[in-house]
């Protein structure tokens, strides 16, 4: 079995992949400004946060600037969602035309009001594919037009026709080896690089200024203005620490709803890293319990959710997740 042309041609293709990455990432974006408040869904974003906590963002945005009205776990349109107009169309004085996202976000919950005055927030959450498909690429787009990223080509042509000369090298294995194992993980390897060519698109890549953002980590946000999610039962504002239990056990399991999460900063903006927490209710109690965790759990785990983590009495920490249920 002659393999020696289907190996030059693989070597070419991948050579031309590189070339295609390499030469995209001299590209230059606009000079922009670098001052400005960046919004905070789009920084959200840029640190990797998920399309969930992104619409979260936006919506704490929106009510802080009297779009919509957030009380306790509850969230209402600014003069109750009657009218011909959407609401955001109606606030007087709201401060001019909203980005596409914060449009995109208010279209979604006015439909999931579906007249109501009220509702809780946690139940205004779209589907992730509707957030992924929707939302993302409109926060995406601003984060472009702030200079914080760009695309990594400017058209779909080079990663089209990198997909495509993906044919060559594909064939010319496919007729050396037949359906051995060498054409068989060339058809997969081709059907996966195509695939993935495609859905990625014209990429997103993060600039210097992007970067920065990215690695700035989450905003400290107070417990007082975090939004509260009752979806345990849990009808009181009370929480209390996970206190340190010198003579408890090292590992317990705990289970209930995440009613709260907040970022408690170092006093003076200090270079050590924040504090992540999370406050659990466990359906009974009259108290919510606070647990320190890290940035990752912080993450992934939103309120409303419901999870039983293994944590350590002694130092009040999450220590694993052991189960995890999203809400929505």
């Amino acid at each position: 079995m002659d393999l020696v042309w289907p190996a030059t041609a693989w070597a070419l293709w991948v050579a031309t992949l590189a070339a295609a990455f390499k030469l995209s990432s001299r590209r230059r974006v606009p000079g922009l400004s670098e001052q400005g408040e960046v919004p905070a869904p789009v920084a959200e974003l840029l640190r990797g946060m998920r399309s969930q906590e992104v619409f979260h963002t936006t919506l704490s945005g929106l009510a802080g600037r009297g779009r919509v009205v957030i009380e306790g776990d509850r969230l209402s349109l600014v003069d109750g969602g009657g009218g011909a107009l959407p609401p955001y169309e109606r606030v007087e004085g709201g401060g001019g035309a909203l980005p596409p996202y914060e449009r995109w976000v208010l279209e979604r919950v006015t439909a999931r009001l579906a007249g109501a005055p009220h509702a809780p927030v946690v139940s205004l959450m779209p589907e992730g594919p509707d957030l992924d498909g929707g939302l993302v690429p409109l926060v995406r787009q601003c984060a472009i037009d702030l200079g914080l990223a760009r695309r990594r080509w400017p058209s779909m042509i080079v990663p089209v026709l990198l997909a495509a000369g993906l044919v060559v090298p594909w064939y010319a294995t496919v007729s050396a080896a037949g359906l051995s194992w060498p054409g068989m993980i060339a058809t997969m390897v081709s059907f996966v690089a195509g695939v993935g060519l495609l859905m990625a698109g014209r990429g997103f890549l993060l600039t210097a200024r992007g970067r920065e953002i990215a690695r700035s980590g989450p905003a400290p946000v107070s417990p007082e203005q975090e939004w509260i999610f009752t979806g345990s039962g849990w009808h009181g504002t009370e929480i209390e620490a996970a206190g340190a239990v010198p003579e408890g056990p090292k590992r317990q399991e705990v289970t209930g709803h995440v009613v709260k999460r907040w970022v408690v900063a170092e006093p003076g903006g200090g270079g050590d890293a924040p504090d992540f927490y999370l406050a659990l209710h466990d359906g009974s109690s009259e108290k919510a319990t606070a647990f320190l965790v890290d940035q990752g759990v912080y993450q992934d785990v939103l309120p409303g959710d419901a999870v039983r983590l293994l944590v350590s009495p002694r130092s009040g920490t999450v220590v694993r997740v052991l189960a995890h249920e999203r809400h929505w």
